[in-house]
């Protein structure tokens, strides 16, 4: 791998001549793997448990694992039934660190492909408001997939310059995250096409685009609310002076420093913040600085969405629900051209102007009368929460059958099954199926099916 001159030069200014001969060396090493376990589904314990994989604990991410280059845990059923999602190490720690909680509404700005919005979903454990965006439509079509695929049931994916959603939503969000677009420095060692872009747009070009960002968000966050920004690269450019910009054009917003953690290192210039290096930790390059608004005179916008009145739903999708006995709040249910949402609470009336690729979870569409299941919905359930329960162990060679997109016969011991079943491995949902008596007619949506 070949890198530029004027690359080097700046890393041996940053690190000193001892350090960036150790930063150097760390490019002579194996690239690491990671996956994060699912916390809506399964605890890291009982994971660790379960999986054939060989996995070693992230020391600084409590459901984060190292994994060996030569596993695919991408073709696994485990993979299929949302139970982790395979992520570079660092690029965990941006989520891991802004304190979301039940109930909160979180933007994840730059979210695809769902690294970060994941993990603050499974924070928010159904309650709240979570907004995915990401301003390439191509992009947050993969991040819509991963949310489903977590059985993220609160989320709204949205495709927006950042622009547009300060004017839509003013002062709403409690938490944010800003993963924004960078040079990609901390990166070169894991994807030698980063270093290619590296030639073409350097850090000078992305900081305009970054500061355009922070200004934007900084708009967004509710007095007391939290702001996360990170990046993956090195420059001070891109990262500790946007912090002083951002705090320069805001000055309602504080530095809330970041705790350090073996192999972390402080700011550059810039105390609170927190850099990895690949050299010090086992993973790649990343930048993070943790903000707040100050609460003294300021007053949220915030428009708080009325309560909508419990509509009639249709005969078909009454009866299907009456199957699962997952809590759902009726009047959150939306039909949009025959499709059925179900909407995040606090979803605000303001918001339905912008481009949404998805408002809330999909429940299904109502074909001619007939209701059919979303594949989102079956991944929003629990195996206990439904009525009719198909369930696999995973060794069961009709698992992959299932997941391939065939129909499935039942053994005679496993009885026959009429209408809507929920299809499981080991008790975690992986889709829906039709029974006929002893065989089921596959539902597993067809652009997720193994290859």
């Amino acid at each position: 791998m070949k890198l530029s001159e004027a690359f080097l030069n700046r890393m041996k200014d940053l690190l000193g001549e001892e350090e960036y001969e150790a930063y150097i060396r760390s490019f002579e090493e194996d690239r690491l793997y990671g996956l994060r376990v699912n916390t809506l589904k399964i605890t890291p314990e009982t994971f660790k448990e379960m999986t054939s994989l060989s996995l070693k604990p992230v020391p600084w991410i409590k459901n984060g694992f190292y994994y060996e280059g030569d596993e695919r845990p991408a073709k696994d059923p485990c993979y299929y039934a949302g139970l982790y999602y395979l992520q570079e190490p660092s690029a965990m720690t941006p989520a891991s660190l802004l304190p979301v909680q039940p109930g909160d509404k979180v933007l994840d700005l730059c979210a695809a492909p769902g690294g970060k919005s994941t993990e603050l979903g499974a924070k928010l454990s159904g309650k709240g408001m979570l907004v995915s965006n990401d301003i390439s439509n191509s992009r947050a079509k993969a991040l819509l997939k991963n949310l489903e695929l977590w059985g993220i049931e609160n989320s709204c994916v949205t495709s927006e310059e950042p622009r547009k959603l300060k004017e839509t939503f003013g002062a709403f969000f409690d938490k944010i995250l800003i993963d924004a677009p960078c040079s990609g420095e901390g990166m070169f060692r894991k994807d030698v096409d980063m270093v290619k872009s590296y030639e073409e747009h350097g850090p000078e070009y992305y900081a305009q685009i970054q500061k355009e960002i922070v200004n934007q968000a900084a708009d967004m966050l509710v007095p007391g609310g939290l702001l996360l920004y990170s990046t993956c690269t090195f420059s001070i450019c891109e990262d500790e002076d946007i912090i002083r910009f951002l705090l320069e054009e805001h000055p309602d917003m504080e530095l809330i420093p970041l705790p350090l953690f073996e192999g972390a290192s402080e700011g550059i210039g810039l105390s609170g913040c927190l850099r990895l290096f690949p050299h010090r930790i086992k993973g790649e390059g990343h930048f993070m600085a943790l903000l707040k608004k100050r609460q003294a005179d300021i007053v949220s916008d915030r428009k708080e969405s009325r309560k909508e009145k419990e509509a009639a739903l249709p005969e078909e999708l009454t009866e299907f629900l009456s199957m699962t006995t997952k809590p759902l709040d009726r009047s959150r249910i939306r039909i949009k051209n025959e499709m059925v949402y179900y909407l995040p609470e606090g979803f605000p009336e303001q918001a339905r102007s912008l481009r949404f690729l998805r408002t809330g979870l999909l429940l299904g569409e109502m074909k001619k009368g007939r209701f059919e299941p979303a594949q989102a919905f079956a991944m929003a359930l629990k195996a206990e929460e439904f009525r009719q329960v198909v369930s696999w162990e995973k060794s069961d060679e009709r698992v992959i059958r299932y997941l391939k997109g065939e129909t499935i016969s039942l053994k005679e011991e496993e009885g026959k099954i009429k209408g809507w079943c929920l299809v499981c491995f080991d008790g975690f949902p992986l889709g829906f199926a039709k029974g006929t008596g002893s065989t089921l007619k596959n539902k597993y949506y067809p652009g997720w099916r193994w290859q």
